[in-house]
């Protein structure tokens, strides 16, 4: 008789056999029959499932290693990293990838090995398989000093991907001299029921504002505050841009902002600045605001 032990740690681990060849167990030695069978020390089979489940333990923690984490960031300035901006000289150029936020991962999960593909347990239990790309990649330019900040858990989405109800932040970077910048995406379903919705489908500039003016701010909007506002169309894509001047804003005295629809998302790019940040980079923010695009 054949014995196994197994644990309930990894029980939800083991997916059903997979259709695909390529996932296929390799083929096991004949079962012996009840006469000629030679029974195993219970120790030594209990050795043995211990053994593997060590090798199971071992692949997943290398896999977490690899996988990035949720809203990393690199401390130090962007200029070591990023390239060139081509048309903005003295500026380089960011573009998002999957690899900086879980709303741009895609749901592929083809680089886990056979025992981990597809399995809600896996998924739960690994936080940074990706999950399908809930925004589309956007791209902005800033001054080679700039770093990237770390976004909070709570705040960047992770916890709530593919299907968060409230907007959360995708990137952060600052400067201590010149301000910093934020891109914040909304569900569109939060601001319409259209699917597929563009920006002028929810409304004017000053409606759009007054829904996502708190994450402007971080924390209340007041229309009193909005100074002024502009639409623009580039490569067949409507913006909305604002300028705030929010003296109680967490976020910094003055604010400037560019949002637009796209697919299933509203991305909201804020730059802030505190007076005395503003008084000496304001023409730097506003080039990095103008450079936003989707």
């Amino acid at each position: 008789m054949a014995s196994s032990v197994s644990s309930p740690l990894f029980a939800s681990l083991r997916p059903p056999a997979p259709a695909s060849s390529r996932c296929a167990p390799p083929p096991q030695a004949a079962v012996p029959s009840a006469d000629n069978a030679v029974p195993r020390p219970a120790l030594l089979v209990a050795v043995a499932s211990h053994r593997r489940e060590l090798v199971l333990g071992a692949a997943l923690g290398a896999l977490l290693s690899r996988a990035p984490l949720p809203a990393q960031a690199r401390e130090v300035e962007v200029g070591t990293y990023l390239p060139p901006a081509p048309s903005n000289p003295g500026f380089v150029f960011f573009r998002a990838t999957p690899k900086d936020t879980p709303a741009l991962r895609a749901g592929d999960v083809r680089f886990l090995p056979c025992f981990l593909r597809p399995r809600i347990a896996v998924r739960r239990l690994i936080s940074s398989v990706p999950f399908p790309g809930n925004v589309e990649p956007y791209e902005f330019v800033l001054p080679p000093t700039w770093k990237q900040t770390r976004v909070a858990n709570i705040l960047s989405g992770n916890y709530c991907q593919p299907k968060c109800a409230e907007p959360w932040v995708e990137v952060k970077f600052e400067d201590e001299k010149q301000g910093k910048v934020q891109v914040v995406a909304s569900p569109l379903i939060r601001l319409t029921n259209k699917p597929n919705a563009t920006i002028e489908d929810i409304g004017s500039p000053e409606r759009l504002i007054a829904s996502l003016g708190p994450f402007v701010t971080g924390n209340t909007f007041d229309s009193d505050e909005l100074v002024d506002t502009s639409v623009e169309k580039i490569d067949g894509q409507t913006y909305y841009s604002y300028v705030l001047e929010t003296p109680l804003a967490l976020t910094g005295s003055h604010n400037l902002a560019k949002a637009t629809a796209k697919g299933n998302t509203v991305v909201l790019f804020v730059a802030s600045a505190s007076d005395k940040q503003w008084s000496s980079s304001e023409k730097v923010l506003k080039a990095i605001v103008e450079s936003f695009q989707v």
